[in-house]
């Protein structure tokens, strides 16, 4: 939305016209280019726009009564997870559209607004609490899983003949042979 053109003393050529801009009050300038204040109007029901709110979409201009109900507006988006109209801010993730309330971890229910999230092969979204929770490799010795230290977002494991060990318990293994 533009807030408006602005009217004030112009000189040059009317963009939709072409005719000559002259004289105080008489023209606005609007996206860079200059109109006659009668000649900038909305492209389908000819409202003035002179010091109103208007919109462009491919080079055509609406008052914001046709631009909401003419279908020049973008289609609306829909909450990926659920279902509902998004009519106020959009957050978009993983290339899908949600209302900010809805993006949460699937397993906490945690507000993902702004916050890491992960996702898994199926496409759920979690926190990076609970997916290193639940997604994390066991160790083979301990059957413990192993996660990231506190603070870090990266854990240390060492795979041997395709078992996964934490670092203290393949040197505890190793010792036992």
């Amino acid at each position: 939305m533009d807030p408006g053109c602005v009217s004030s003393l112009y000189f040059g050529s009317c963009t939709s016209c072409s005719e000559a801009v002259y004289g105080e009050g008489r023209a606005c300038r609007a996206m860079g280019r200059l109109f006659h204040d009668t000649c900038f109007t909305c492209s389908v029901c000819s409202e003035k726009l002179s010091g109103k709110p208007f919109y462009t979409v491919s080079g055509r201009i609406y008052c914001e009564e046709d631009f909401l109900h003419s279908g020049a507006h973008p289609a609306q988006e829909v909450c990926n997870n659920c279902g509902y109209l998004i009519k106020d801010m959009i957050l978009q993730a993983r290339g899908k559209s949600y209302h900010p309330s809805c993006f949460r971890c699937v397993l906490c229910r945690r507000s993902l607004e702004a916050e890491p999230f992960t996702a898994d092969t199926d496409n759920r979204v979690y926190c990076v609490d609970d997916y290193h929770r639940v997604r994390a490799p066991l160790c083979a010795a301990c059957r413990v899983p192993i996660l990231p230290t506190e603070g870090s977002t990266e854990s240390i494991r060492v795979v041997s003949f395709e078992k996964n060990y934490h670092a203290e318990c393949y040197a505890g293994e190793v010792n036992l042979i």
